[in-house]
């Protein structure tokens, strides 16, 4: 297993390779998209914090520096990733939340997705290898760039198909002071759906909006604690349900448990679907699908992203994706025969499709990178 330790290392083997690799950093997201018979690259060594500058709000580090690094190294300062990376050691069965690239290469977003924007959104710029062997750069330590093709955001949600990532420049965040969470029962999705639209809404800033069926509608402010009581009791006279405010340890440990979809984790063998709907689409996918098979679920961003957990051994794929319809749906965790035998991704409109194609082309020619982990033939 090629593990090279400098960019030059990595260009050199990428450039004399006779045979395709699956990029891997600490291998946390390796069970995620279709499973790959390549050897593997390790580009664990890219693991340095470069610069980080607290007063500029500007982190420049490895690709390979783990996530909870940097969120220890954030804190120490009061700073924090905003786009609220999630930790799916749990639902993955892996021994930690894995890497900064690996949050990148698979554009993974927590609950403030909503308000403050994916990890994409918030990349100012980074260095790679593209499949000719080529070291190449885009963006720098400045928030506002020059004009041009915005690569980052290109390689956001690209899962290791177009190049190998060493470094990455994040903009960076105050923490909130504090927080609180308004918790506002609800009978089903249509009943929820109104209590999120009504907070999300709302002129209180509403910074995380969830649905968690038997135990209610979850409603986030975060800011300074005058501010937040202030915004709360006028939440709660506006929602047309009771609610019950958690304080902020409370709080910080229930969208812990949402961001990272703790409450689909219980059953390993269960498929794990992500899918991604118009918020006022959510209760007709749910009711559609309850009319076939058993299942269990929750909902984010307001309603805009559902997660959903059924047994085994039937292949429910058909019927997700029509519900899901025009919407995105993706099997998230499978076991290794199924995530072989289907589309694991959303299957892709020829048009967009052959878009997608050309631009593997432009930076993998050779094909060399996660061949087939997104699509069949790209």
């Amino acid at each position: 297993m090629p593990k090279p330790k400098t960019e030059k290392e990595l260009a050199d083997i990428v450039k004399s390779a006779t045979a395709t690799f699956e990029l891997v950093g600490t291998g946390t997201k390796c069970s995620l998209g279709r499973p790959m018979g390549s050897q593997l690259l390790d580009l664990s060594a890219f693991n340095t914090i470069l610069a980080y500058e607290p007063e500029e709000l500007i982190l420049d580090v490895g690709a390979a520096v783990k996530l909870r690094d940097i969120q220890k190294l954030l804190a120490s300062k009061n700073q924090m990733l905003a786009f609220e990376p999630p930790d799916f050691s749990k639902l993955l069965g892996t021994k930690h939340a894995g890497t900064l690239g690996g949050v990148l290469a698979c554009n993974l977003s927590g609950p403030r997705r909503i308000k403050a924007g994916a990890a994409r959104d918030h990349v100012l710029g980074m260095k790679a290898v593209n499949g000719r062997g080529e070291i190449f750069k885009s963006g720098a330590r400045v928030v506002k760039n020059v004009t041009g093709y915005d690569v980052p955001r290109l390689m956001a949600g690209s899962c290791g198909t177009l190049a190998a990532f060493t470094s990455i420049i994040f903009k960076v965040l105050p923490r909130p002071e504090s927080e609180i969470t308004l918790l506002a029962p609800a009978v089903d999705e249509t009943a929820a759906l109104a209590l999120l639209t009504a907070g999300l809404q709302s002129q209180y800033e509403v910074s995380a909006a969830a649905y968690l069926p038997g135990r209610g509608v979850a409603l986030r402010l975060e800011g300074i604690p005058a501010s937040i009581i202030y915004r709360r009791d006028k939440l709660a006279n506006l929602i047309p349900s009771p609610s019950v405010p958690l304080d902020a340890k409370n709080s910080a440990e229930l969208w812990m448990s949402i961001r990272d979809v703790e409450a689909l984790a219980a059953k390993p063998e269960d498929h794990v679907w992500r899918i991604s709907v118009a918020p006022h689409e959510a209760p007709r996918v749910i009711a559609q699908l309850k009319t076939q098979f058993a299942f269990q679920h929750l909902l984010d961003w307001g309603g805009g992203l559902i997660w959903l957990a059924h047994e085994s051994g039937t292949n429910h794929s058909a019927a997700i994706r029509q519900a899901a319809a025009p919407g995105h749906a993706m099997l998230f965790r499978a076991d290794a025969e199924t995530r072989a035998k289907c589309e694991v991704f959303q299957p892709l409109p020829p048009p967009l499709a052959a878009l997608t194609s050309r631009v593997k082309q432009a930076f993998d020619p050779k094909g060399l990178f996660n061949p087939g982990r997104m699509y069949r033939n790209i």
